[in-house]
């Protein structure tokens, strides 16, 4: 009886053993292996997108005055689109006169009120 019950312990052990190896080798559910070659280094690059606010806005003679902030000012003739709540509502030529960091625009296409945001994509 006691030669049974140490062969069946034996055997359970031995084959405890054999299954975690069979893990380790892809034979079951193993822990990924985070070797130097799985690492990636993250790339951090400066936002260079224009976003400027609509300040001022004559309908009729369609042009707008935009503010930008400091550093961030479109040169003349780039063309800008509105947004309204992530809708796009128009275009806008820059046309200037340019003081500090407002600018003039031609509205193109569209529309544009007070408070829309203008972005170069």
């Amino acid at each position: 009886m006691h030669k049974v019950f140490f062969l069946a312990w034996t055997a359970a052990v031995f084959m405890s053993g054999c299954a975690n190896h069979a893990a380790d080798k892809g034979g079951g559910v193993a822990k990924p292996h985070m070797g130097a070659d799985s690492i990636k280094k993250a790339v951090v690059m400066p936002d260079t997108q224009l976003n400027g606010k609509v300040v001022s806005a004559n309908p009729g003679l369609r042009f707008v005055v935009l503010n930008f902030p400091v550093g961030q000012m479109p040169p003349l003739q780039q063309t800008l689109w509105v947004y309204r709540g992530g809708l796009k509502m128009g275009e806008i030529k820059i046309t200037g006169p340019q003081r500090d960091d407002n600018v003039v625009g031609d509205l193109v296409a569209g529309e544009a009120v007070i408070g829309d945001e203008v972005r170069d994509r």
